[in-house]
């Protein structure tokens, strides 16, 4: 399967390929109902989560008001496609541009770039990321259709540049909100391999129940700092 995206700059073609033990099972059915959650539950979350995104939209502005209180990234989704995902900003205003000085420093293997005690994060982001609350504008991309609520986190551009084809089948599906990478205890301690692994884990067992087991344990984590 050849998947066409649009970048920038340029256009990049991915090869999907299947690994011989995946088989891709499409479920129409469970899609419909699946969709049709997000955009309820998304919509009142939106109205539910005014309030305090104005809340925190403030304090980070106190804390480091360099730069625009709500991050936007390029991310890959289904099929390969460019979206926007919307973050609350944990990192100070240039922390792209010290993105190359601290390569050497990636605690990660394969192609993501994460360190523990990253020195771009700012006071407020520390508490954001700890209860994984930095994550939250995203109900706007499960709005609109741009992500789920549960499925495979979104990859950078840059980081599916890097996949081996036997990992890019997590494009074959919508991105989400929480994974089981997403609950695992000290999850940037999980290598890129066992990552892919319980991607793919969740793809061929995708299903209510288990979309439904994932979404009470993120609430979970929310009470434990979560790497």
């Amino acid at each position: 399967m050849n998947v066409k995206t649009p970048d920038a700059e340029r256009s990049i073609t991915y090869s999907i390929q299947q690994p011989s033990d995946f088989l891709f099972t499409p479920k129409p059915i469970y899609g419909f109902f699946k969709r049709l959650f997000d955009i309820l539950f998304s919509f009142v979350c939106i109205i539910l989560f005014v309030f305090p995104f104005a809340i925190i939209i403030v304090i980070i502005l106190i804390d480091d008001g360099g730069a625009s209180p709500v991050f936007v990234q390029k991310r890959v989704g289904k099929n390969g496609k460019l979206f926007k995902i919307y973050k609350f900003r944990t990192m100070c205003a240039n922390a792209e541009d010290k993105l190359v000085e601290l390569q050497d420093l990636n605690e990660m293997d394969g192609p993501v770039f994460k360190i523990k005690d990253d020195p771009r994060i700012t006071r407020v982001g520390k508490v954001l990321r700890a209860t994984n609350m930095d994550e939250l504008p995203q109900i706007f991309n499960i709005f609109l259709g741009q992500m789920s609520f549960v499925g495979p986190r979104p990859a950078l551009p840059r980081e599916v540049e890097k996949y081996r084809d036997s990992d890019r089948f997590r494009l074959l599906v919508t991105p989400g909100l929480t994974c089981y990478w997403q609950v695992t205890c000290n999850r940037n301690g999980v290598s890129f391999d066992e990552w892919m692994r319980l991607d793919r884990k969740y793809i061929l067992e995708r299903s209510f129940a288990v979309d439904i087991k994932l979404f009470f344990k993120t609430f979970l984590s929310l009470f434990r700092q979560n790497g």
